[in-house]
């Protein structure tokens, strides 16, 4: 049984959601010890419960210390089966997070999954449902890996309620290497702004101020930026909450940033936030942002081939991932360039 130290890197959900997905997929039984070590309130939280059990199901696992505190699990692993599942995260928590666990183990299916998720699509610290329907799902497409994302209803801090689908027809069971490093020139700048449970100037403003942003930076390409609102005695969601997420396409990839309004936060400046990190990203000129990079390294660790990626910044998450692959799989992964800094990051198998 291969241990694996929850408390290394990030030393949060990252490494744990990575460990049991790649489990699953290779049929290794896994030990994560320390999990969440470094956080304010180290164990297990209701989402990452709910990734553990979620995949737990989808291939016929056994599982030790499953409970919600717990800072041990044992993970041993059956066949992943393909079918309708129904998960509920029960709180605000992550459907985005608990996705990231299962949709790796959904490539490897033994027939097409249908997967519901109930809890929280956007919300702090994890990727919105937008993100994983623009940027997320373009980049794993490339991969060979397509999935179609129906959000349902929206989730917000603290009340959740959402509720998002996903649909994967073809599982491909193995995933194509990628050669990007460079993103190219940029085309075309999108976004969907949203509210719910709120006056609709507030998905408005939040648009307008990344719309004008973007033209005083002197971005010289079309802005194309929705709106997301609904009537208040047709609004479905428990709310409030609002959010906006833009993406770049450039001439080689597709890079995003997002950001959530709070209370106390004005609409203008959730428009500008996002709009502060996308410029960012791509003024590195690599072809990841920030979040894509620790997103795709277990799919390019189990890709048939060497990968070379560039990626905006190397954040902790990333850094736990290659340290994580380089330990599960027959894999080398180098990093040129710093946490914190933009990198360029190659997979190889090692009999390659």
């Amino acid at each position: 049984m291969l241990v694996i130290d929850g408390s290394f890197g990030e030393g949060g959900g990252q490494i744990l959601r990575s460990a049991v997905a790649l489990s699953a997929i290779t049929g290794t039984d896994i030990r994560v010890v320390n999990i969440r070590a470094k956080r304010p309130e180290p164990g297990l939280k209701r989402q990452h419960l709910t990734g553990i059990l979620a995949a737990a199901r989808m291939c016929d696992a056994v599982v030790e210390g499953a409970s919600v505190g717990s800072t041990e699990i044992v993970f041993r692993p059956g066949s992943i089966r393909g079918g309708r599942y129904e998960f509920d995260v029960g709180t605000a928590g992550s459907a985005t997070l608990v996705l990231q666990t299962l949709l790796p183990i959904m490539a490897f299916a033994d027939s097409p999954v249908e997967v519901e998720i109930r809890g929280g699509t956007d919300v702090p610290w994890s990727p919105p449902v937008d993100y994983l329907r623009y940027v997320i799902g373009p980049h794993l497409a490339e991969l060979g890996y397509e999935f179609r994302v129906e959000l349902v209803k929206r989730g917000h801090y603290p009340k959740g309620g959402g509720i998002v689908r996903v649909y994967v027809d073809r599982p491909p069971r193995s995933f194509r290497p990628s050669n990007k490093v460079g993103a190219g020139r940029l085309l075309r700048i999108g976004g969907v702004s949203h509210c719910v449970r709120l006056p609709r100037h507030v998905a408005e403003r939040q648009a307008e101020a990344a719309a004008r942003e973007l033209a005083g930076r002197g971005i010289g390409v079309r802005v194309d930026l929705k709106t997301e609102w609904y009537e208040p005695d047709r609004d479905p969601h428990l709310g409030p909450g609002s959010g906006i997420v833009l993406w770049a396409t450039t001439e080689r990839s597709i890079l995003g940033a997002d950001s959530l309004g709070e209370r106390g936060k004005p609409a203008e400046v959730v428009g500008r936030e996002a709009v502060s990190k996308l410029l960012e990203d791509l003024s590195t000129g690599m072809a990841y942002d920030r979040h894509m990079a620790d997103i795709a390294i277990p799919y390019l660790a189990l890709a048939e081939g060497p990968s070379v990626v560039g990626v905006s910044r190397l954040t902790l998450h990333a850094y736990t991932n290659v340290w994580l692959v380089k330990n599960m799989l027959e894999v080398e992964v180098e990093c040129d360039g710093d946490v914190g800094s933009p990198a360029v990051i190659r997979v190889r198998p090692r009999a390659g």
